[in-house]
């Protein structure tokens, strides 16, 4: 059985995903000052996947 991840790691990947989440959720807002633009969701989904790509590369 491998070891655990490092938490940090695992921290980078939640906190990565929440701002993705948050990114996503405020693309549809009724208020247009809370939107946020596709780049800026893009750019939140980038490090999100580069934070996986981080913590699968700590496993091998």
């Amino acid at each position: 059985m491998p070891p655990p991840p490092p938490s940090d790691l695992v921290d980078e990947v939640v906190i990565r995903f929440d701002a993705y989440a948050r990114a996503r959720a405020a693309r549809d807002s009724l208020l247009p000052t809370a939107r946020t633009t596709p780049r800026h969701e893009q750019h939140a989904f980038e490090g999100l996947q580069a934070a996986i790509t981080r913590l699968r590369n700590s496993r091998r």
